[in-house]
């Protein structure tokens, strides 16, 4: 089954996906046939659909899906992935308690003898500090995979990639897992303000785009590391995170709003002139200061000067004057532009209809950010419902590898080849470098190569040759290498049954893959079905 037989069934159907995926004909504009639209809901609205699913929805109704989804707290969540998730420690610990419990620079060091001593115990902090990014990516995936309120999942997805911090610059190892927690979560369906106000304010975005080091130049704190402006975070609020690249702001915008932002930093014992996190670099105690995310502003690093910011005056205030920039920012007609083709975008077309657009954007205005409002007039929009946008988009990584799981109505217990697979297909969970996010589209993603890495998770998926079904081992300090798989007979999954799966995912299949289906040896249908060219789309 690995030889010869494996190779060929590889080759002819990446061969089928390549000329399926690229030659495939539009649909006519009209509306979706209504025994199709508990599929499209669920590949839009949910990461695709688990055993069981359509049946449901059609039970309940589209429109009685779509209400449940835009209402996350009324679904149950289940009590064995809520004991699951209760188990992951460091994801109820504050960023400034995760800091205490796993900081890289521990008192003491600088005793340690040479240099090469404090050079080991830091490896070795980094080491058992590894536990804390494979507690937060274990969360993502169970979430996703099995939590019924998938909407919910889905815009954790969409704006943590909006917002998007890497977790490999320095010390957002420690804090990107909480910055997931409590500043996009919460508010991911929440009002847009709201979650701008979080993400500003938390420490993964602080450090990741420098704001911490942001000092008035001239003011009392400018020494050392804070000697003067920082410009990168403003610069990327205005162009990624609300205005957009063509949203009207100047340099002068830039630096006007870097101004705004001076003294906002991370959290100082005392009031010291120093932050309290530089003191922590530095190796000093931290003993009691246990509560808080970490956010402090320091006046004495701050530009109390007045400023004119997108037309607006805005006199020297301290943080007020930070929040009173937000404010601008989440009002302005750009950014709701912004907002609503991004969300088109990702729910509709790579490239979203213009009047689809501007109703949403009209929609966020009116509403005041409402993100649960805009959805509502996406998904009860002509264009969400036309059927030239029906399985018209091509899945990311990290959604194939997702939907892929649920189609098969496994529960992982391990889930680093799943990560592993994201990595090498290109999109590595918590780890974009730049902080425009991952690509959402067709063109990011559709290559040979990344097909036949698909074909091959597919093919061990689908055959039951995934080590999915238990943990690997522990290290004694609780953090086990992430290339480790636990292998053997008891880690791996019983293989899908083709029908069911083909069932669970809407038996939706060109005439020549249904044949390609049909005629292969049995023991491999799972895994064509799964490597599909329809499976491919969403």
């Amino acid at each position: 089954m690995r030889g010869a037989a494996m190779a060929s069934i590889k080759k002819g159907v990446a061969l089928m996906a390549l000329c399926g995926l690229l030659g495939g004909v539009q649909a006519q504009a009209a509306p979706i046939p209504s025994n199709l639209r508990p599929v499209h809901v669920l590949n839009r609205l949910a990461f695709g659909p688990r055993p069981g699913d359509i049946e449901r929805v059609k039970e309940i109704g589209v429109e009685r899906y779509i209400q449940e989804q835009l209402h996350p707290e009324s679904i149950p969540v289940p009590a064995s992935l809520t004991s699951q998730l209760d188990a992951l420690d460091t994801l109820r610990m504050t960023p400034v308690q995760l800091f205490i419990a796993y900081r890289p620079f521990q008192p003491g060091l600088k005793r340690a003898g040479t240099e090469a001593g404090a050079t080991e115990q830091f490896k070795a902090a980094r080491q058992r500090a590894r536990i804390i990014m494979e507690q937060a990516a274990q969360a993502r995936l169970m979430r996703a995979i099995e939590d019924p309120r998938q909407l919910q999942e889905v815009m954790v997805d969409f704006w943590f990639n909006h917002f998007n911090v890497f977790a490999g610059k320095g010390l957002d190892y420690l804090w990107t897992g909480a910055y997931e927690q409590e500043a996009i979560r919460p508010y991911a369906m929440g009002r847009f303000r709201d979650l701008l106000g979080a993400t500003a304010t938390h420490p993964a975005m602080l450090f990741y785009l420098d704001n911490w080091l942001n000092t008035g130049p001239g003011t009392p704190g400018a020494r050392g590391k804070f000697e003067g402006l920082n410009e990168n975070y403003a610069r990327e609020l205005m162009e990624l995170h609300t205005l957009g690249v063509n949203g009207g702001y100047t340099q002068h915008d830039v630096t006007e709003l870097a101004r705004i932002f001076t003294g906002w930093g991370l959290i100082n014992r005392g009031r010291a002139r120093r932050t309290f996190m530089w003191r922590w670099m530095r190796g000093a105690d931290a003993e009691g200061i246990t509560t808080g995310n970490g956010f402090y502003f320091d006046p004495n690093r701050h530009d109390f000067g007045t400023k004119v910011f997108l037309g607006h005056t805005i006199e020297g205030s301290g943080m007020r004057e930070g929040q009173e920039a937000l404010d601008i920012l989440a009002r302005s007609p750009a950014t709701a532009h912004h907002i609503a083709y991004e969300l088109a975008q990702y729910f509709v077309a790579d490239n979203p209809p213009p009047a689809l657009v501007r109703r949403l954007a009209a929609t966020f205005e009116e509403s005041g950010g409402n993100i649960r409002a805009v959805l509502g007039t996406l998904f009860h929009s002509p264009e969400f419902w036309d059927q030239k946008y029906y399985a018209n988009r091509f899945k990311t990584p990290y959604q194939f590898v997702i939907s892929a799981v649920r189609a098969t109505g496994v529960s992982p217990r391990n889930f680093r080849p799943l990560l592993g697979m994201m990595a090498q297909l290109g999109e590595p969970l918590y780890a974009c470098q730049t902080p425009d996010g991952y690509k959402v589209t067709q063109d990011a993603w559709l290559n040979p190569d990344a097909m036949m890495r698909r074909l091959s998770f597919a093919t061990a998926l689908g055959t039951g040759h995934l080590p999915l079904a238990m943990p690997p081992p522990e290290e004694p300090d609780g953090a086990a290498p992430m290339p480790a798989v636990a292998r053997g007979p008891a880690a791996m999954i019983d293989p899908p049954d083709p029908y069911q799966l083909a069932a669970t995912i809407g038996n939706s299949f060109t005439h020549q893959t249904a044949a390609t289906v049909r005629e292969t040896q049995p023991q491999l249908r799972a895994a064509l079905i799964l490597g599909s060219p329809e499976f491919m789309m969403h």
